[in-house]
């Protein structure tokens, strides 16, 4: 809330001073001729409602009809156009970042209807293809990598851990938003000529147009056996241990890790034998966010429903940067519980090492022009200075995620007790 207050004062601070002191002085915002078109539109409007004064009406609606026609006519002839254009600048950051992640959707919609003109241009019998979907996928890579260059600044560090050929799998935390996800998968097709397989919650897939896009981009609900089986096929393989909760409900200010006792994609890299790769996104957090307010409420609703029903707000062109960990091997008697210790370890130290605590939107945007921890001479100081308010942060973090693990056990236990396996839900999700 603070981050949209900031934005109001900064769209009020960019006004023209013209439009202030017309405001400040009682004068209209408004020219002399869009003054007469709107006299003019007044005059339409009385001359409609005494049209309708005149009709007859029955005798059990006449009152009625008095009534909101007055309030109409009332409404028409003391409108003030000064006061509704100084709402409209006052509620305009507002407004706008709530339409940002509308606007993202709509953008996914666009890859959707293009995917569908694309195959109905080829007509191709979809059973016998093989790689005709690879023009596709590189027109769209190409369309996120733009936006991701210019919306977002968005880079990626550590590029060269992911391998040319062969398995991997990348774990990554949680945005409010996995936009830094679609920017590494564009990256990826473009640089690295591979498909970055993931995982989603199984909400994504009952989206209505989405099933063709899930599919095209290899994007799956799969169990821990379907997951070792994408792997052994020599995919990569990127899973979000904290999923959906992690995605809603973590905290911006601390970046906080909400794996709770999940295991299944511990027993997926067991399983598979397949290195990891750690995974961390600067101001994920910060781009798009949820409101602190409702936020019990719209988790309790979560945990009871597993519906995500959370306003999110946000679209800020913050600097985003992925930074891709060193590999990590683990060997097959390593038990899950000790894969995903070291796995949380490492996101949390790219989370120590890369996102300036408390997150903040502001600094975000300011790091599009100037990242001083890229100054080495800045660098050098936080070392010496800031070590110990960085361990203090690190240990106030680990108590929270103890908390929110216990909140989860009984959910996990049901779950184990009715599936007998570990679904979607236990291996991560988009």
């Amino acid at each position: 809330m603070m981050s949209l207050l900031m934005l109001l004062l900064v769209v009020l601070s960019a006004l023209p001073e013209s439009v202030l002191c017309n405001s400040a002085n009682g004068k209209s915002f408004f020219t002399a001729d869009e003054a007469r078109l709107f006299e003019a539109f007044q005059m339409i409007v009385s001359d409609f409602l005494h049209s309708l004064e005149n009709m007859v009406w029955p005798a059990w609606l006449h009152p009625h009809v008095e009534v909101l026609l007055l309030w109409v006519s009332w409404s028409i002839d003391y409108v003030d156009l000064n006061y509704l254009e100084y709402l409209f600048w006052l509620f305009l950051p507002i407004f706008l970042a709530f339409v940002v992640p509308v606007l993202l959707l709509f953008f996914i919609y666009g890859c959707v209807i293009f995917l569908h003109i694309y195959r109905l241009r080829h007509e191709i019998v979809e059973a016998y293809q093989s790689s005709y979907w690879n023009g596709a996928r590189t027109s769209i890579a190409s369309f996120w990598d733009a936006v991701g260059y210019l919306w977002h600044g968005y880079e990626v560090t550590g590029l060269e851990n992911i391998p040319d050929d062969g398995p991997a799998l990348l774990l990554y935390y949680h945005g409010t938003l996995p936009i830094d996800v679609y920017y590494l998968i564009a990256k990826c097709i473009l640089y690295k000529k591979r498909t970055l397989h993931c995982v989603g919650d199984k909400f994504i897939f009952k989206i209505p147009g989405w099933g063709m896009i899930c599919k095209v981009f290899c994007v799956t609900p799969g169990t821990v056996e379907d997951c070792i089986q994408n792997l052994s096929e020599g995919n990569l393989l990127c899973i979000a241990p904290g999923g959906v909760r992690e995605a809603l409900f973590s905290d911006a200010s601390t970046y906080q890790i909400m794996w709770g006792r999940r295991l299944g994609f511990a027993k997926v890299v067991l399983g598979s034998n397949t290195p990891v790769i750690p995974m961390f996104t600067e101001n994920c957090r910060d781009a798009f966010r949820t409101p602190h307010w409702g936020r019990k409420m719209f988790r309790w609703f979560y945990e009871k429903t597993r519906l995500p029903i959370c306003p999110i707000y946000g679209g800020f062109p913050v600097k985003m940067r992925t930074h891709l960990g060193k590999v990590m091997r683990f060997s097959d008697t390593t038990p899950p519980e000790e894969v995903k210790r070291a796995v949380k370890k490492e996101v949390r130290d790219l989370i120590r090492q890369h996102q300036r605590l408390p997150g903040s939107i502001m600094r975000g945007l300011i790091q599009r022009f100037y990242d001083k921890r890229h100054s080495k001479t800045d660098v050098l100081l936080e070392d010496m200075t800031g070590r110990g308010t960085e361990e203090t942060e690190a240990g106030r973090n680990e108590s929270i995620e103890e908390a929110g693990e216990v909140y989860e056990t009984s959910e996990i236990t049901e779950a184990q007790t009715q599936n007998g396996v570990h679904r979607s839900s236990d291996t991560g999700e988009q």
